[in-house]
């Protein structure tokens, strides 16, 4: 164990060993706990004090106006926005009459721990009442895997130097107060959401509320149930009200023998199902939970994980930070969709209510990618929800004036919910994203039943799309022009190469799944003629590149804009968006985040190396990463380009993103896309892995700092382990059939008698490309700029 900043450094664990008040949200969102259905922000039990009390639904939300000071034609009219639904975390204690909080009396010990094998958060504390008594509280919270709509809690207090009485208060409770953030720039503020009481009952140890939604018109029921010893002298009674129910249980405990009470939640929710419905579903649940009561639960949630990082671990030796933020990364993606069951996966996950808990185009360029190596069920669940939206896209696209499908770029239940119009209005690569991870997902599974359904009218849909927004010109190019690629910081663009790049790819994708799946595509009224039409666009496609300096441009036009003037720009006035008009970045040259970047990485097969190594160079220079979904791909192609010193300080920027709050914003919750671009920055980038037409390739190469790495993945029912050192690489088939992968140039065949061990050929590190003034990425600690300098500059050790 490392003690380095608020949290430990080990390598399955998140510890705090203080409590902190300022880092208390922080905290509350480094701990929450979800398994894709039920998220719980890792508040304190005592639900006082709280940085942002949560407790979330995937997909349960309220409507809320949007209003606008000019309204104009094809404006989304509507917003959602996440509820904090009935909050059954709460156990709060009385000491001798006074209540326990850990801002009065003293604080002797406060430990939590995040146990990402275990799932679970545990708590220890030690506290002093005002009056002197002497207390140790522990509990351990789950949100169980196995169970999706069930949570947790063992709850102990237990007297240290002499008896005391005890009361402790087990709660339901709705409608908490939120403070209200101003530091989200893209969260609109709103009035306090409410919900309406629909039912409240309680009976022996149980309770149950129903609450609904004005507006979205949304029910949900919440119930507890709880455990007691038999043998103890507590006495234990129940009551209910519309907003709160509350089990009091009052005891004398007696040092050695501490109290314990465990406590199981249930939730259910619909916008369908009658109220008697929705309580029976949650007490249905809490049933199936009393029945393998806690140590069932724990040791189902150890049996789930363990299953699972036998599939996805990641292993990387010579960094101790980087290797717990890793595990910590792959653990929260997992959270934020393995039981999500067809609804979205927010760009928070479900963690805290940041970008009002909207999903973004983020989960299917940054998340789907994970899961679907590390949980390929979950991959396709997030890809129903889109199908299931398809309605909605399709109408979006109509009123646009288009065909096929147009996805929302930010939303919960499908609608548009962004009032920002050019990207509410301009960002149709969504659609080319969500593409591209149908692809890669049946690409991956060989999953023929969703490919000839879901998979293929999606693909047809969003081909719809492009080949109505683009149009052939005068000498026969295929154009899309007037639209919003990644880059925040360019909008209403002619020919942005990744949104181009990756139509591209949709257009011949579609083509190909209607000539596979004809008949199935005929039901959807796609034919041979149209997909030929597709294959005519996808050909024409306009890739803009400016011969005078070499490099591409990131759209039409955008390398004869003025420079930003970075040295005229303080680190206080980032991120620019903040202290500078929009018109401002939309004519110079400065970029947001990997945009062109992306298309390197996501259409490499577009690009030669050499190609490859001019752009990353040149967009270096110009990008800021105002944006969390930055550094992942700039560590990747760092990795391709031949810069390992400077990928490993982008990997650790993207890993670290929480842990080390870097955009000081993780109090709103984890950034889920960076998280699982971390995962990304090891696989992809040291790893050199690509999965594009239909071939799995390697190109590994480590920085020094590194010693090895290890990765687990699943590819086509089999699953792969790769193993990669300084000098060689190890590849192990597992289990399954007999696979042909690349490493670099070089075809080999893998049996689960024969791991290959190929050589990795030795690595010159290139001179590092320029970063703006202050953009550069964070240094490794202990490591000043003179050393990061040198390193950056040496030849590698691989070399002799």
């Amino acid at each position: 164990m490392i003690v380095s900043g608020p949290f430990t450094v080990e390598p399955w664990l998140v510890r705090e060993t203080e409590l902190d008040l300022d880092r208390l949200a922080q905290s509350e969102s480094l701990f929450a706990l979800s398994n894709g259905h039920i998220g719980m922000r890792g508040n304190l039990d005592e639900g006082e004090p709280a940085g942002l009390p949560g407790t979330y639904l995937a997909g349960f939300y309220e409507k809320r106006p949007l209003p606008y000071a000019e309204g104009a034609f094809g404006y989304p009219d509507a917003g959602q926005a996440v509820i904090n639904v009935t909050n059954g975390k709460i156990i709060r204690l009385l000491v001798e009459d006074e209540p326990f909080d850990l801002r009065y009396g003293e604080l002797i010990s406060h430990e939590r721990i995040l146990d990402m094998r275990d799932g679970v958060l545990r708590r220890s504390v030690e506290w002093r009442s005002p009056s002197g008594a002497l207390v140790r509280v522990r509990s351990t919270r789950l949100v169980s895997f196995k169970q999706r709509a069930v949570a947790a809690i063992s709850y102990e207090v237990e007297a240290v130097e002499a008896p005391v009485s005890v009361v402790v208060q087990s709660e339901l409770v709705v409608n908490e107060t939120l403070p209200v953030d101003p530091l989200d720039p893209r969260a609109t503020q709103s009035a306090q959401e409410q919900l309406h009481g629909r039912y409240s009952n309680s009976r022996g140890l149980r309770a149950v509320l129903a609450h609904s939604t004005e507006r979205s018109e949304l029910t949900v029921a919440a119930a507890m149930d709880h455990l007691l010893p038999e043998d103890g002298d507590a006495d234990a009674r129940v009551e209910s009200y519309e907003d709160l129910a509350r089990l009091l249980v009052t005891s004398h405990v007696q040092p050695g023998t501490p109290l314990r009470l465990d406590k199981l939640l249930a939730y259910g929710w619909s916008a369908r199902r009658s109220v008697p419905a929705i309580v029976d579903q949650a007490s249905a649940a809490l049933a199936g939970a009393h029945t393998v009561g806690w140590d069932g639960l724990l040791a189902e949630q150890r049996e789930y994980l363990a299953a699972f990082w036998d599939g996805a671990d990641v292993e990387v030796d010579g960094d101790a930070e980087l290797q717990q933020a890793v595990r910590f990364g792959i653990f929260h993606s997992l959270q934020a969709a393995a039981r999500g069951e067809r609804r979205p996966v927010a760009a928070k996950g479900l963690t805290g209510s940041g970008y009002d808990g909207h999903a973004f185009w983020d989960t299917e360029a940054f998340v789907l990618p994970l899961l679907t190596y590390l949980a390929p069920a979950a991959a396709a669940d997030a890809l129903r929800w889109r199908h299931r939206t398809l309605p909605i896209a399709r109408e979006r696209a109509r009123v646009l004036g288009l065909n096929g499908a147009s996805f929302a770029w930010r939303t919960i239940h499908g609608e548009e919910c962004s009032g920002y119009w050019p990207a509410g209005t301009a960002a149709f690569h969504v659609n080319a994203a969500v593409a591209d991870a149908v692809v890669r997902y049946q690409d991956a599974t060989h999953d023929e039943d969703f490919a000839s359904g879901v998979g293929l009218e999606l693909l047809i849909e969003t081909a719809r799309l492009w080949r109505s927004l683009g149009h052939h010109d005068s000498a026969g190019h295929f154009r899309i022009d007037g639209v919003t690629g990644p880059d925040e910081y360019s909008a209403v663009v002619d020919n942005n190469v990744y949104t181009n790049l990756m139509a591209e790819r949709n257009l011949r994708e579609a083509a190909e799944a209607v000539r596979r799946h004809s008949r199935q595509a005929a039901e959807l009224g796609a034919d041979e003629e149209e997909a030929s039409s597709w294959r005519d666009a996808a050909r024409a496609m306009v890739v803009p590149y400016d011969e005078s300096i070499g490099v591409h441009e990131q759209d039409e036009g955008f390398t004869s804009h003025e420079r930003w003037d970075f040295q005229a720009t303080s680190a206080d006035q980032y991120p620019l968006l903040l202290h500078f008009p929009y018109y401002d970045l939309y004519r110079r040259q400065v970029v947001k985040q990997a945009d062109l970047v992306l298309a390197l990485h996501m259409r490499g097969d577009a690009f030669t190396l050499e190609e490859k190594q001019r752009d990353f160079a040149y967009y270096e220079e110009l990008t800021v990463r105002d944006s969390s979904l930055s550094a992942c791909t700039q560590s990747v192609l760092a990795s391709e380009t031949g810069h390992l010193e400077l990928a490993h300080d982008y990997l650790r920027e993207a890993a670290l993103i929480d842990i080390d709050d870097l955009q000081h914003n993780t109090r709103n919750g984890v950034h889920i896309a960076s998280l699982a671009g971390a995962w990304i920055g090891v696989v992809a980038g040291l790893g050199g892995m690509r999965d594009q037409n239909g071939e799995l390739r390697f190109r590994p190469s480590l920085p020094d700092a590194i010693s090895r790495v290890t990765f687990r993945l699943g590819y086509r029912g089999r699953r792969l382990l790769v193993e990669l050192g300084h000098e060689e690489a190890r590849y192990t088939l597992r289990d399954g059939d007999p696979l042909e992968i690349f490493h670099y140039d070089e075809q080999i065949k893998l049996t689960t008698s024969s791991p290959q061990s190929p050589k990795i050929p030795a690595h010159t590190e290139a001179a590092p490309p320029r970063q703006p003034p202050g953009r550069e990425p964070q240094k490794r600690r202990g490591e000043t700029p003179d050393e990061a300098r040198a390193a950056a500059t040496s030849p590698s050790r691989r070399e002799g």
